[in-house]
């Protein structure tokens, strides 16, 4: 999985990312001060820079002119449209406003590294094999015929593994902000995975949530 560079003074804010971001399988990096971030990418690489704007020594801002190639996204309580407008022009791939959900930053941070190519391709569990850039899925080394629908379903799952999503966020995720059709859909496509794939273990229900994927 990629590696991730999490600078950000707040530490309960920066220990939240990190604690969210190594659920689902990044490896982080933690600063709290601009100061700091020098010393780390000398010593490490990373794939992807969380970058305040507002930090002790150095901004955001300043600090963004001394990556080398190095995706960033910005997370900072600035949201002016100034600000944004300033952050995109010097290189971020992204930029989000506090207060934020942590799944919306996780779908994009998975967004910025498929983009970028720095996220893995190839997810694994138990004999299954899912190509996440080529959409196929492997069982026993045979290919497997998914519907777009329960790909789709099946990539949200895996880019949120470990994670506990409702049935209204997987609708919101997998089928788009427009679907107005039930949750129970939701039910009906998890079955369908579990029984193609074998995977009753590892798509687990979660009691008056909805569902999370082992991974």
């Amino acid at each position: 999985m990629a590696k991730i560079l999490i600078v950000e003074d707040d530490r309960a804010i920066n220990q939240l990312m990190m604690r969210n971001l190594s659920l689902v399988g990044y490896e982080c990096c933690q600063i709290y001060s601009g100061g700091d971030v020098g010393a780390a990418l000398s010593t490490q690489d990373f794939d992807l820079i969380i970058l305040d704007v507002m930090l002790p020594e150095k901004s955001g801002f300043d600090l963004i002119e001394e990556f080398n190639k190095i995706p960033v996204i910005f997370v900072t309580a600035k949201g002016g449209l100034n600000d944004k407008l300033k952050g995109l022009s010097l290189g971020a791939q992204d930029y989000i406003v506090k207060p934020f959900e942590m799944l919306e930053l996780i779908a994009r941070v998975g967004v910025v590294l498929r983009r970028s190519g720095k996220d893995n391709e190839i997810f694994k569990a138990g004999d299954v094999e899912v190509n996440l850039k080529k959409r196929i899925v492997k069982k026993n080394n045979e290919l497997l015929s998914l519907t777009p629908q329960e790909f789709n379903l099946l990539e949200t799952l895996i880019y949120n593994k470990n994670v506990a999503l409702s049935r209204d966020k997987l609708l919101e995720l997998a089928w788009g902000y427009d679907y107005e059709g039930e949750t129970k859909t939701v039910d009906v496509h998890i079955r369908r995975l579990r029984k193609k794939l074998g995977w009753k273990e590892y798509i687990q229900t979660v009691s008056k949530v909805g569902y999370r994927l082992e991974g």
